[in-house]
């Protein structure tokens, strides 16, 4: 019996505080919120209790941040894919900021096992003086156990509606795309940071934002497989390809400790789920 769970958060500032309401069906739950920075600030950790996804399994999960309210959201653990036995399991996310608000979407990664049929679907919706950082990390098998990703398949999609689409659908036996080098080039590890905005940033903001995740990229032992771009007034994107999580990751997060200063004035306080 495929399980469904379905999670809504809905952050509201109060008297100068970010405060969560949340409401669960199926098992999918929140720990409680921590204000490791203070009052403003909400900080929440995701738990899906069966620990992974599976022939028909759905995960949905709905983030509200109201109105100059600031969201940061993470997983203890990575989102699994396990083999199917036919029917897709799906994770669809859906992200909405409003205005003066901010989110922080930085789960750990998601592991698409062997034979797998997987889909992991975002969406980020900002209003116009809304910004957000999120990102994506995508493992393709399992590389340090010795298994490969040699069966099923594993749809990718992020987008903000009428500004940036993602899609790719990968398969296990798309050998062009896997490992070709104007494709994964045998990496088996993709990871994507955006940072965006409702407005378009200024020339001189959005210079700043790139040559200092370009700094942090061109300083890494991934730099050669790595990437930033602005692919459009809005928008900050950081790509990167590795054989495994553990380095894409670590980069991805050195990004947020240099680009969360520099975009918002803030201290990158480290969660303690990243060092777990």
């Amino acid at each position: 019996m495929p399980w469904h769970a379905r999670l809504e958060l809905d952050h509201h500032l109060r008297n100068g505080s970010t405060v969560l309401h949340h409401r669960h069906e199926g098992p999918l739950r929140v720990f409680q919120s921590l204000y490791p920075e203070g009052p403003a600030i909400c900080h929440n950790v995701l738990v899906h209790p069966p620990g992974g996804l599976a022939n028909g399994d759905v995960i949905d999960i709905a983030v509200n941040v109201g109105p100059g309210a600031h969201a940061w959201l993470g997983t203890p653990g990575a989102t699994r894919f396990y083999r199917s036995g036919g029917e897709a399991a799906q994770q669809r996310v859906s992200l909405r900021v409003q205005e003066n608000a901010r989110l922080e979407w930085l789960p750990l990664e998601t592991l698409a096992y062997s034979g797998c049929i997987g889909l992991n679907r975002l969406s980020l919706e900002l209003a116009p003086s809304a910004e957000a950082m999120v990102w994506d990390v995508l493992a393709l098998g399992q590389p340090s156990a010795g298994k490969a990703f040699d069966a099923g398949e594993f749809t990718q999609h992020m987008d903000v509606p009428g500004l940036w689409l993602e899609h790719a659908h990968i398969r296990a036996d798309d050998t062009r795309l896997l490992d070709a080098p104007l494709g994964l080039d045998g990496q088996r590890c993709l990871g994507t940071l955006v940072f965006a905005s409702g407005s378009a940033l200024t020339r001189e903001r959005k210079e700043h934002l790139l040559d200092t995740v370009r700094a942090v990229c061109s300083a890494h032992p991934l730099r050669l497989r790595a990437g930033a771009t602005c692919p459009n007034p809005q928008m900050l994107v950081l790509r990167v390809l590795g054989p495994v999580v553990e380095p894409v990751m670590n980069l991805l997060q050195q990004a947020w400790t240099a680009l969360r200063p520099a975009a918002w004035g803030l201290a990158p306080q480290r969660p303690r789920i990243w060092d777990v």
